[in-house]
């Protein structure tokens, strides 16, 4: 091992000087294709959205049972003959929805919502083929930054569990329990497609800047306001669950007045069903009173994280912060109309993709508070 040199140590003629180090750890790190998998990230996001979209038509339009066999990769193939139609016509017609719901119902209307259905599930297939091809391009080229592969495995470890969720979800509604699918499964399934909508969002942010940057900013991290976005994201996603289980009993075509229900503050029949826990799934009178109830607290809660935003010395936290309180207030009332208006189909699509953008900002604010962004001393 050579000896150290003083710092003022001179180099001797002919002596060639030791080079000094350029880079840190972190930019000595392998840095990877990080604009390329953010693009990649980008893409999976804006097809997840439009998961989230289609499985709302789906729901709302009665087609989720159109389909009554789980097969992975033969159910790719839609009916090409009219045999194959009137075979998976047959099919649904020894289900309960068809028999004390749509009897009746002709093959022409059947084509629809069973199309519906195999677009749903066409496009997770899609979804997850878009991911497997990028992910593994990127580890066989090596272009996955230190440290990411795992992560970048989650989305679609997460991905494959959804199917299965899925399939768990239709199957509730074929066993002759129920005309439709179960409330809490369909909740379930809707969020665990928030939960991968989440880790997706959070990548991009995290890709869209340097590493170095990321650990100076985080120095100057907001704890506080991070933990209350954090509960605030956790009372987000919780709204969105028992909106999910508003959609899946059409508790939002029931009690369409504001602010009471039915002339009442609490609805009437709130606990008819036995045993008492199914009111709280099934009860459509008790499932929206919970939902109108745990809306005006979670914007009453985002204003109380909104004035605790209003104190931080960074103006793009602080405006993240407020698009998160213009959006809730905005969800609120999109949600009264819609329920105002029967949920009909576009303002319900509507109510739910203002849950998306919701719970993104929520994100993005979260992302604020850990990793500030700097700026002047003028600003």
């Amino acid at each position: 091992m050579s000896e150290k040199r003083s710092i003022f140590e001179e180099v001797r003629p002919g002596e060639t000087p030791r080079p000094a180090p350029t880079t840190g750890v972190i930019d000595g790190a392998r840095r990877g294709a990080r604009g390329a998998i953010r693009a990649w990230l980008m893409v999976l996001f804006a097809l997840v959205v439009m998961m989230i979209a289609v499985g709302g038509l789906t729901r709302l339009t009665d087609s989720g049972l159109s389909i009554t066999e789980w097969r992975p990769v033969t159910g790719a193939v839609p009916p090409m003959s009219a045999e194959a139609w009137a075979e998976e016509f047959e099919k649904y017609r020894q289900i309960p929805e068809y028999q004390l719901q749509n009897a009746g119902m002709s093959l022409a209307e059947f084509k629809v919502i069973y199309w519906w259905e195999w677009g749903h599930r066409q496009l997770g297939r899609f979804v997850g083929l878009v991911w497997a091809l990028g992910f593994v391009f990127f580890l066989a080229t090596k272009r996955i930054p230190a440290g990411w592969t795992g992560r970048l495995l989650i989305p679609g470890a997460l991905g494959g569990l959804q199917g299965a969720i899925g399939w768990w979800m239709v199957s509730s509604g074929l066993t002759g329990e129920m005309l439709d699918v179960a409330s809490y499964r369909l909740a379930t399934h809707l969020g665990l497609a928030f939960i991968i909508l989440g880790f997706l969002t959070w990548y991009i942010l995290l890709l869209g800047r340097a590493e170095a940057d990321l650990l100076q900013a985080r120095r100057d991290r907001d704890g506080k306001l991070f933990s209350l976005c954090t509960g605030l994201l956790h009372f987000a996603f919780l709204q969105i669950l028992i909106g999910a289980l508003v959609a899946g009993i059409d508790a939002g075509r029931t009690y369409n007045d504001w602010p009471t229900m039915a002339g009442e503050i609490f609805p009437p029949n709130a606990f008819d069903l036995d045993p008492t826990w199914r009111n709280f799934f099934e009860n459509a009178g008790l499932v929206q009173f919970i939902h109108r109830v745990a809306g005006y607290l979670l914007v009453g809660f985002g204003i109380m994280v909104w004035l605790r935003a209003r104190k931080s010395g960074k103006a793009a936290t602080r405006d993240a912060f407020t698009a998160v309180l213009a959006m809730l207030v905005l969800q609120m009332v999109l949600g009264i109309i819609t329920i105002l208006y029967y949920a009909p189909l576009h303002l319900a699509l509507a109510h739910q993709l203002g849950a998306v953008l919701l719970f993104c900002l929520i994100l993005r604010a979260r992302f604020l508070a850990q990793y500030p962004l700097a700026q002047s001393l003028r600003s």
